[in-house]
C-alpha cells in the first residue's frame, strides 16, 4: 500500500510538467528545421569545391535530423502541442522527412510504453532481448539469428538501412484502416520530395548529401533507443511483478550527456522521465528530473559508459542483469567441468 502511494505521487509529480507551451514548440520547430534546410544547401554548395567539406556538413546536418525526430517523436505522444491536430500535422511533416509513418510508429511506439521492460509482452516496438535460458533453449538457426541482430556492425550499420528505408515503407500485420492509408500517403510524399530534390539539384547531388545525413542519424537514433534500456542493471520481470513506474526509472536509463549533444537530441537522455511520463514533453524533461528527488536515482550513463553496453546481450532473469555470449559460453564450460558455473555479475562483466 505504502509502496502504491509512492508511485501514484511520483506520477502527480509530473502533471506541472505535462503542460506543453505553443512558443516554446514554435520556436523549437524553427531553431530545427531551419538550421537544417540550411545545413542541407550548404552541403550541396559543397560539392562543387570538395566532398571533404561536404561531409562535415553532413555530420552536423544529421544531428538536426536527429533533433527532427525527437519533435516526430513528441507529436505522435500528443505532447509537443496542446491542440491535437496541430500535433498530428507537424507529425506528419517530420515523419516525411525522417521517412517514418506517423500512425503506424505512433501506435507501435504506445505499445512499446506499456509493454516496455515486460518479458511476457516483447515484440512490438523494441528491440530483440533473449534471457539466458530462451537462449539456451534456442535451435542453432534462432540462435545465429540472434547474434546477427545484436551484433553491432548489424545493428548500427544495416539497422538504420533496414529499419528506415525498408521496414517503415510497408504496413504492419493486423494495422487499422487509418494507419494503412497513412503509410501510403507517407511513402507517397516521401516519393515526391525526393522526386522533386532529384530535379532540383540532380540525382546524384541529391544522394551524395542525403545519404549520409540519413545513415548517420539513422544509426545514432537506434544507438540511442539501444542504449537507453541495454544497460547492465536495467529491470526486466514478468507479467505478474512488472510495474509500469518500475519499467521507467529502473529500466530506461539516463543518458548524461554534453550540453551541446543534450541539446541536439532533444532531452531523450532524460529518458526514465520519459517512460514515466509521455507527456511531458521534450524542453521540460530536464526540469522535472531535477524536480524529483527519486528521478535523479536513475541509472546514469555517460558518452564512456554507455560503450560497454555493446557487450550486453542476453538478460539474466536469475541475476537480474545483462551478460555477455562470452559469460554464458564460460559459464557452460565450468559446468561441463563439474565446477560451480560462475554467475553473470557485475564485477564478471567489468572483468571480461
Amino acid at each position: 500500500m505504502k509502496t502504491q502511494t509512492k508511485v501514484t505521487n511520483l506520477k502527480k509529480e509530473m502533471a506541472p510538467y505535462e503542460k506543453s507551451n505553443t512558443k516554446s514548440s514554435i520556436i523549437q520547430v524553427v531553431t530545427t528545421l531551419g538550421p537544417l534546410l540550411l545545413l542541407w544547401y550548404a552541403a550541396y554548395l559543397s560539392l562543387s569545391v570538395s566532398y571533404w567539406i561536404t561531409i562535415p556538413i553532413t555530420l552536423i546536418a544529421s544531428g538536426f535530423a536527429i533533433r527532427t525526430f525527437i519533435i516526430f517523436h513528441d507529436c505522435c505522444h500528443y505532447s509537443f502541442f496542446q491542440n491535437r491536430r496541430a500535433n498530428e500535422i507537424i507529425g506528419m511533416i517530420t515523419g516525411i522527412l525522417t521517412l517514418v509513418p506517423y500512425q503506424q510508429w505512433k501506435n507501435e511506439h504506445s505499445i512499446h510504453h506499456a509493454t516496455s521492460s515486460n518479458l511476457d509482452k516483447r515484440g512490438i516496438g523494441d528491440m530483440w532481448v533473449m534471457t539466458v535460458d530462451e537462449y539456451a533453449a534456442a535451435s542453432w538457426t534462432r540462435r545465429l539469428a540472434y547474434r546477427f541482430y545484436r551484433h553491432p556492425v548489424v545493428m548500427l550499420g544495416l539497422g538504420p538501412i533496414f529499419v528506415f528505408v525498408i521496414s517503415y515503407r510497408f504496413n504492419r500485420k493486423g494495422a487499422k484502416r487509418k494507419e494503412r492509408i497513412n503509410t501510403h500517403v507517407t511513402n507517397a510524399a516521401i516519393v515526391g520530395l525526393y522526386a522533386v530534390m532529384c530535379w532540383a539539384v540532380g540525382w546524384e547531388a541529391f544522394l551524395m548529401v542525403q545519404l549520409p545525413i540519413l545513415f548517420v542519424s539513422g544509426m545514432l537514433g537506434i544507438w540511442l533507443f539501444y542504449v537507453q534500456h541495454q544497460f547492465e542493471d536495467s529491470y526486466f520481470e514478468n507479467e505478474d511483478e512488472w510495474s509500469y513506474v518500475k519499467a521507467a526509472v529502473e529500466g530506461s536509463s539516463y543518458y548524461k550527456l554534453p550540453k551541446v549533444l543534450q541539446w541536439i537530441t532533444g532531452n531523450i537522455g532524460f529518458h526514465h522521465v520519459h517512460h514515466l511520463s509521455p507527456k511531458v514533453p521534450n524542453y521540460n524533461l530536464e526540469k522535472a528530473h531535477n524536480s524529483t528527488p527519486p528521478l535523479q536515482k536513475a541509472t546514469t550513463i555517460t558518452l564512456a559508459t554507455s560503450l560497454a553496453s555493446l557487450k550486453f546481450r542476453l538478460w539474466d532473469e536469475e541475476n537480474k542483469t545483462f551478460v555477455s555470449f562470452k559469460q554464458i559460453k564460460l559459464g557452460r564450460q565450468q559446468t561441463e567441468r563439474g565446477a560451480k558455473p560462475i554467475k553473470a555479475s557485475r564485477a564478471s562483466i567489468q572483468g571480461e
